[in-house]
C-alpha cells in the first residue's frame, strides 16, 4: 500500500528525487522538437508588397531532378501572391503559384510549383526557345540593378529552355505593326546560356526546379550582392500572364517594377574560361560544262574562348568562325525600296552580350549606330562586355575578311564602343563610338545619348551624332539627331518622335533605314479595358501620322514629302482572340534620286527618243488609300493561326504610278503530336495598274517548316521555301506608256526594263544534337533549285547543293560551373 508525503520534510526529499528526471525530460523532449520542426521557411506575398527577399544561404549543391522532395527545399525562401499581368493588370492571378529559391556559393536554384486549376496543362518536347505555345515560367533577373536588362531563364513544364536577354523598351507589336496596348518588352531568345532544368507535370498542374551557375552570368563586383527579380507565369489555356512583384502596364519601365534579392554574399563564379574548338566540313555541287560537279572544301578549323575577367567583365575571343551553317534570312517583302533592309544578327558569336552594343533610341530599327552584320566573315575579332566602373561596356574589335573590302584586297577593320551609366533619377547617359579603316578610306562615328524616366509613365530620349568620312562617293562630315517622348499611361499612351539623318552622314558599322530625310512620329494609342474574366478584354485605337521631310526642305520649313495617316483597331478576347482593323491615308512625293537610272524610250514622229525618266509634273504625289484587317487566334494545345490581309490603292513604286494593292501575310503551327511541329507561312505582296488592269508585279513566297524531336537534345528538321517573283515590262504608266530603260553608269548603255520571272525554290535538312549551349553536332544538306512556271513543280532543275558537318565542343577549363 502506497503512502502520499505528508510533512514538509517529506516532500521536499520527494522533490529533490524527481526534480532531476523532469529536467531530463524536459531537455529530452525539448531536443527532439528542434530536429523534428525546423523553423518555418521565409514567405513573400508579392500582392502584399512584400517586395525584398531574402534569399537563404545552403552550403551544399544538390541534384535538379524536376522534384521539390529533398530536404534543402524546404529550407527556401517561398514567393507567392502572383497578381495578373496581361491581359488586364493589377488582379489576383486565376492560378496559383509558388516560388521556391535558395542559393549557394556557386549558384542560385528556384522550385517552381504551378496549378492549373482551370484548364489543362500545354507542354510538349520542343527544341530550345521552342516553347511559346506552351505553359512556362520565367525568371528574370537583373544582375546589374540598372533597370535596362535582364537575364531571362525559362522552362516549360517538361524542363525545356528558353533563354535570352529582355532589353528595356522593347515592346511587342501586332501583325498590324502597332505596338501591343497589351504587351510590354519582349525577349530576345538569341543568346543560350548554360543552366540545369527539369520538370514534369502533375494532377495539379506541374513542377520545375531550375539551376542556374554563378559563372552563366555577369554580376556587380562586391562582397553583398542586390539584384532585381521578377518571375513571370504564361498560363495557356486562359492567355494570361501572371508576375510575382506586381507589374502595371501603364508604367514607362517594366524592369523598374521588380522585386529586389538581398542575402546574396560572398558569391564566387569561380574561374570562366571556355575554349570552344570548331570544325567544319562542306561539300558542295554546281553544274559545269561537263555535268554536275562536287567540290569538297578543305576542313575548317575555328573557335572562340571566354574568359570571365571579373564577376561582370568578360572577354570573348574568335578565329575564323565559319558561319556558313547558320539558318538563312527569311526573305522579307521591300515596301519602299527607299528603305534599307534590317536582318537579325544570328552568329553565336556576336550574339553574346549584344545587348550591351544598343545603341538606338526607340522602338524598331529606324537606325541603330552598332550593326553587326556590316562585319561579313571576321578573320577574328575580340569583345569586351559587362560593367566597368558602375557603367556598362560594350567593346568590339574585328578584322574582316578581304572579300568585305571595296577594292577586294585589303582587310577592313571594325571598332565599336558603347558605353551607358545611370547616375540616379531615373536619368542614364550614353556614349557611342565606331571606326570602319578599309585601306586608305574610313569612317569615323560618335555620338551622345541619354534617357530620363520620370513620373512612373514619362520617358524622354535624345541623341546626337557626328561623322567623318572618307571613301569612294563621301569625303565629309555629317551628323544625325533623334527626340522621343513618351507617355505610357494606363488609357492614354502617347510616342512622339523626330529624327533627322544628314545627306553626308555615313554609318559603315551601324545600320541607317534611309539617310537624307528628317521623320516626325505622332503615334497616339487610347485603351478601353473590359472587367476581369470578362468576353471583352480590351479595345484599342491608335492613331499614327508620320511625315517624312527630305533635309534640306525640313531645314526650309516646307511641307513633307511623304505623310502617313493610320488608324488602327486591336480588340482584345478571352482567352488569347485579337482582332485587328485598319485603315491607312497616305501621300507619297516623288523622289528623283530613286530614279536616277531610269530613262523613257519615248515615240515621236520621227522615231524614239531617249529621254530621262521625270514623273513629278504629273504625279508628284501619289495619294494612297489601305484597308486592312487580320487576327490571331489562341494558342491552343494543337495548333494557333495569325492571318492579316490588305487591299486598297497604294504605290507603283517600280514606274511611279497608282496601282491595286493585294497584301496577305498568314502563319499556321501544328503541333500534332507533343514531339513534332509545322509551321506554314505565307506572304503575298500583288501590284495591279489601275490604269488597265495588268499586273505590274506579284511576290509569293510559302514557307514551311517541319521539325521532330527525337529527344530533348536532338531533333531533326525540314525546311522548304519558295520564293516566285514576276514582274512585268516596265513602262511610263499612266503617263506616255512608253517603255522604261534601264541606263548603266560605267557604260552608259540602255538596257529595256524587261519582264522577268523567278522561281526559287531552296530546301534543307538538319539533323542536330545540342546536349549543352557550345556543343553540338551538326549534319545538314542545302539544295536549290529553279523552274519556269511558277508552283508547277514538273521543271524543277537543280542549281546547287552542300552538305555540311558541323562540330563543335565547349570545354571548361574554369572552375565556375
Amino acid at each position: 500500500m502506497l503512502r502520499s508525503c505528508q510533512t514538509s520534510a517529506c516532500r521536499v526529499s520527494h522533490y529533490q528525487r524527481v526534480a532531476p528526471h523532469l529536467l531530463l525530460i524536459v531537455l529530452t523532449l525539448a531536443t527532439l522538437g528542434r530536429h523534428e520542426t525546423p523553423p518555418p521557411a521565409p514567405s513573400y506575398d508579392g500582392r502584399a508588397g512584400q517586395l525584398t527577399v531574402q534569399v537563404p544561404r545552403v552550403e551544399t549543391e544538390i541534384g535538379i531532378d524536376g522534384t521539390l522532395d529533398a530536404p534543402t527545399w524546404a529550407q527556401a525562401a517561398r514567393l507567392t501572391g502572383f497578381s495578373q499581368f496581361l491581359p488586364l493588370d493589377g488582379v489576383p492571378a486565376a492560378d496559383s503559384t509558388v516560388v521556391l529559391m535558395f542559393a549557394t556559393r556557386h549558384a542560385i536554384y528556384f522550385g517552381i510549383r504551378a496549378y492549373e486549376a482551370h484548364g489543362p496543362v500545354h507542354a510538349t518536347l520542343a527544341d530550345r526557345d521552342k516553347i511559346s505555345a506552351d505553359d512556362y515560367v520565367q525568371i528574370l533577373l537583373d544582375t546589374s540593378h540598372d533597370h535596362r536588362t535582364a537575364y531571362v531563364f525559362g522552362v516549360n513544364p517538361l524542363g525545356v529552355q528558353a533563354d535570352g536577354i529582355l532589353s528595356e523598351g522593347t515592346q511587342a507589336r501586332g501583325i498590324n505593326g502597332i505596338a501591343s496596348a497589351t504587351a510590354r518588352d519582349t525577349v530576345d531568345f538569341s543568346t543560350d546560356y548554360t543552366y540545369d532544368t527539369r520538370g514534369h507535370v502533375t494532377d495539379y498542374g506541374y513542377e520545375v526546379t531550375i539551376r542556374i551557375p554563378f559563372a552563366s552570368i555577369r554580376f556587380s563586383s562586391g562582397a553583398k550582392q542586390q539584384w532585381r527579380l521578377n518571375v513571370l507565369r504564361q498560363v495557356q489555356h486562359s492567355g494570361y500572364v501572371d508576375t510575382w512583384a506586381p507589374a502595371r502596364l501603364a508604367n514607362a519601365s517594366f524592369l523598374a517594377q521588380s522585386g529586389t534579392i538581398e542575402g546574396l554574399t560572398d558569391l564566387s563564379r569561380g574561374t570562366v574560361l571556355d575554349v570552344n574548338p570548331e570544325l567544319t566540313s562542306t561539300t558542295s555541287g554546281n553544274p559545269g560544262p561537263n555535268g554536275w560537279r562536287y567540290g569538297v572544301q578543305p576542313l575548317h578549323p575555328g573557335g572562340n574562348i571566354k574568359w570571365g575577367l571579373t564577376d561582370n567583365l568578360t572577354l570573348d575571343g574568335t578565329a575564323r568562325p565559319d558561319f556558313s551553317q547558320i539558318e538563312a534570312d527569311v526573305p522579307q517583302i521591300v515596301y519602299d525600296p527607299r528603305q534599307a533592309v534590317f536582318f537579325p544578327e544570328k552568329r553565336p558569336f556576336f550574339l553574346d552580350g549584344l545587348e550591351q552594343f544598343d545603341a538606338s533610341v526607340g522602338v524598331g530599327p529606324t537606325s541603330n549606330l552598332i550593326y553587326t552584320r556590316r562585319i561579313i566573315q571576321p578573320d577574328g575579332a575580340v569583345k569586351l562586355t559587362g560593367e566597368l566602373g558602375g557603367a556598362s561596356v560594350g567593346l568590339l574589335s574585328a578584322i574582316d575578311a578581304s572579300s568585305a573590302s571595296l577594292d577586294g584586297r585589303e582587310h577592313p577593320i571594325i571598332n565599336a564602343l558603347r558605353v551607358r551609366r545611370e547616375l540616379g533619377d531615373g536619368l542614364t547617359v550614353g556614349v557611342v563610338g565606331t571606326d570602319r579603316e578599309d585601306g586608305s578610306l574610313y569612317n569615323h562615328v560618335g555620338g551622345v545619348d541619354m534617357r530620363l524616366v520620370f513620373g512612373d509613365i514619362y520617358d524622354v530620349r535624345a541623341q546626337g551624332v557626328l561623322s567623318s568620312t572618307h571613301s569612294d562617293s563621301v569625303h565629309g562630315n555629317g551628323g544625325l539627331w533623334d527626340l522621343l517622348f513618351e507617355r505610357n499611361g494606363h488609357r492614354l499612351r502617347l510616342t512622339y518622335r523626330l529624327t533627322g539623318v544628314d545627306p553626308h552622314f555615313v554609318d559603315d558599322a551601324g545600320y541607317i533605314a534611309r539617310a537624307g530625310v528628317v521623320t516626325g512620329t505622332l503615334d497616339n494609342t487610347l485603351i478601353f479595358y473590359g472587367k476581369p474574366r470578362s468576353l471583352f478584354e480590351s479595345y484599342t485605337f491608335n492613331f499614327t501620322q508620320w511625315t517624312t521631310w527630305r533635309y534640306g526642305d525640313f531645314e526650309a520649313l516646307h511641307r513633307g514629302e511623304d505623310v502617313r495617316w493610320h488608324f488602327s483597331n486591336t480588340l482584345a478576347l478571352r482567352g488569347g482572340w485579337q482582332l485587328y482593323q485598319d485603315v491607312f491615308f497616305e501621300t507619297y512625293g516623288y523622289d528623283p534620286t530613286l530614279y536616277e537610272s531610269y530613262y523613257v524610250a519615248k515615240r515621236t514622229l520621227t522615231g524614239i527618243d531617249t529621254v530621262h525618266f521625270d514623273a513629278s509634273a504629273k504625279n508628284g504625289n501619289l495619294p494612297n488609300l489601305d484597308l486592312g484587317s487580320g487576327f490571331i487566334t489562341p494558342r491552343w494545345k494543337g495548333f494557333d493561326v495569325a492571318f492579316q490581309a490588305f487591299t486598297g490603292v497604294d504605290d507603283n513604286y517600280y514606274e511611279w504610278s497608282s496601282a491595286w494593292l493585294f497584301d496577305v501575310n498568314a502563319t499556321i503551327n501544328w503541333r500534332p503530336t507533343d514531339r513534332s511541329r509545322i509551321s506554314l507561312i505565307y506572304a503575298q505582296h500583288q501590284l495591279v495598274r489601275r490604269s488597265n488592269g495588268t499586273q505590274v508585279y506579284v511576290r509569293r513566297v510559302p514557307y514551311l517548316e517541319v521539325a521532330y524531336q527525337l529527344a530533348r537534345p536532338i531533333f531533326v528538321r525540314f525546311i522548304g521555301q519558295y520564293n516566285a517573283v514576276a514582274q512585268a515590262n516596265l513602262r511610263d504608266d499612266g503617263r506616255t506608256n512608253d517603255p522604261i530603260l534601264m541606263r548603266d553608269p560605267t557604260t552608259g548603255t540602255f538596257t529595256p526594263a524587261a519582264h522577268y520571272v523567278a522561281n526559287n525554290v531552296s530546301g534543307s535538312f538538319l539533323f542536330s544534337y545540342q546536349p549543352t549551349p557550345g556543343t553540338v553536332f551538326f549534319l545538314g544538306y542545302n539544295g536549290a533549285y529553279t523552274e519556269p512556271w511558277s508552283f508547277n513543280f514538273t521543271g524543277l532543275t537543280r542549281t546547287s547543293d552542300s552538305f555540311f558537318i558541323k562540330l563543335t565542343y565547349l570545354f571548361h577549363l574554369g572552375n565556375g560551373r
